[in-house]
């Protein structure tokens, strides 16, 4: 390369040397990592910024950068002072990034970083004043400015105070003068330019970066609220399902139980031996039924009727209990085959004999019926139980639906059916349940 002239230097031992202004080739890589730093993780432990988790390579970089000038001058020629200003400066420079540059990168504080780039800054211009080809470590001098800085216009001011600080000192090493300017002024504009452009790109992909960011972690909070909220909606759901289950089963199996001992207290007070124990043999029966309704219950929430008997046996049963009970004639009718209803899903049959007991307990509580009759039915697709009796009725809307009319509606519609009642005051209660009919595969 041509050596540039310049005037005479009053400086003994300064001489004239070449312009080395190519220093921009690698600072795209350089500026890819400028701020990573500032993206944060976004997950639990490793919610540090990757700078500080990637520091390590940063520092031997760094030293390793400033250990090849140290070496390198020494084969320069310098003279015992320059070296020892060129050592000097070296070191200044190592203890400025340990003390305080890494402080800066750790803590975002602007004193430090502030503090640390501008004495980076000026290292750099007396290295490169006495050593022109140290101009290498503005690699990660420029990496370091843009890493540290805030925004684009501090990183553009730094950037620009950077390119002016390395073009002075090589213009004083080359002996002043136009002809060196002249030669020196293109690359550092040309490094200048290329800085800003791709120091401006790097802070948008990065600014898009922490958007992205932020917008996953906003995400994944929907996500573990919505989570949350799913859990909470199931947690309530099996609530209701355990209500419904205790009221139609235990709970409707100790009102009997009551009724019972009721009826036999008085069988007693009458001096009826055999019908009190009757009533008693009967509450015996019931108290091992709810037993057995428990523990189901505890198992798997399948009643332990079906899971001995058919469907159709076990409503025949709970008919023939309640007529024995109750004295109210109960008839169980259907209205397809046997083996149809057996052919009936677990959880449909489940929802029908449900709500037959809920309608059953409603008639002994409220209707004061002399007759109910209990049809099991198949039409137009769908399975439908409906329980008529001819009690005292009541007028539709008059009154509010307890706890068990209300069970039984969401278990109903929980299966995607609906359920009607019609009553009359004087005239009896019909309540039909229609599901949709979904046989199992055999």
């Amino acid at each position: 390369m041509d050596q540039l002239t310049g005037t005479a230097s009053s400086f003994p031992e300064r001489r004239r040397t070449e312009v080395s202004p190519a220093w921009t080739g690698p600072r795209v890589w350089i500026l890819v990592w400028r701020k990573m730093g500032s993206v944060q993780s976004s997950r639990g432990g490793a919610g540090q910024p990757v700078w500080t988790r990637t520091l390590i390579g940063w520092h031997v970089v760094f030293w390793v950068l400033l250990g090849m000038t140290l070496a390198l001058s020494f084969l320069g020629n310098l003279g015992a002072v320059r070296q020892a200003l060129f050592a000097g400066t070296v070191v200044v420079l190592g203890a400025a990034y340990q003390l305080i540059g890494l402080h800066a990168i750790r803590s975002r504080r602007a004193l430090p970083s502030y503090a640390y780039r501008l004495v980076l800054i000026a290292c750099l211009m007396v290295l490169i004043g006495i050593y022109p080809q140290s101009v290498f470590l503005m690699f990660i001098a420029s990496a370091q400015i843009w890493l540290l800085c805030e925004d684009i216009r501090e990183g553009i001011g730094l950037s620009l105070l950077l390119v002016l600080g390395v073009g002075t000192a090589q213009l004083w090493s080359a002996g002043w003068g136009w002809e060196p300017f002249w030669q020196i002024l293109p690359w550092m504009l040309v490094s200048l330019v290329v800085s800003l452009l791709f120091g401006i790109w790097i802070e948008k992909v990065i600014t898009q970066s922490q958007q992205r960011a932020e917008l996953i972690e906003q995400l994944e909070s929907a996500r573990d609220e919505l989570a949350e909220a799913h859990h909470s909606a199931g947690v309530m759901a099996e609530r209701e399902r355990m209500a419904r289950e205790i009221h139609d089963t235990l709970a409707q199996g100790m009102t009997s139980i009551v009724m019972l001992a009721q009826a036999a207290a008085v069988e007693l007070s009458r001096g009826g031996a055999d019908g009190a124990a009757a009533r008693l043999a009967a509450i015996e029966d019931t108290a091992r039924e709810n037993l057995a309704e428990a523990r189901a219950l505890v198992a798997a929430f399948t009643p332990v009727a079906l899971s001995e008997a058919t469907l159709t046996e076990v409503l025949r049963r709970q008919a023939e209990r309640f007529a024995a009970e109750t004295g109210v004639d109960v008839q169980v009718s259907l209205d397809l085959p046997d083996d149809e209803v057996a052919a009936l899903p677990q959880v449909q049959q489940v929802v029908l004999l449900r709500s037959a007991q809920e309608a059953l307990a409603n008639v002994r509580k409220h209707a004061a019926a002399t007759q109910v009759l209990i049809t099991l039915g198949l039409s137009d697709g769908r399975v439908w139980i409906e329980i008529r009796d001819d009690g005292t009725g009541f007028t539709p809307g008059s009154v509010s639906g307890g706890f068990g009319l209300n069970a039984m509606r969401g278990r109903v519609e929980e299966s995607g059916g609906t359920v009607e009642v019609e009553s009359t005051p004087g005239r009896g209660t019909r309540v039909q349940v229609l599901i949709p009919a979904v046989q199992e595969d055999v």
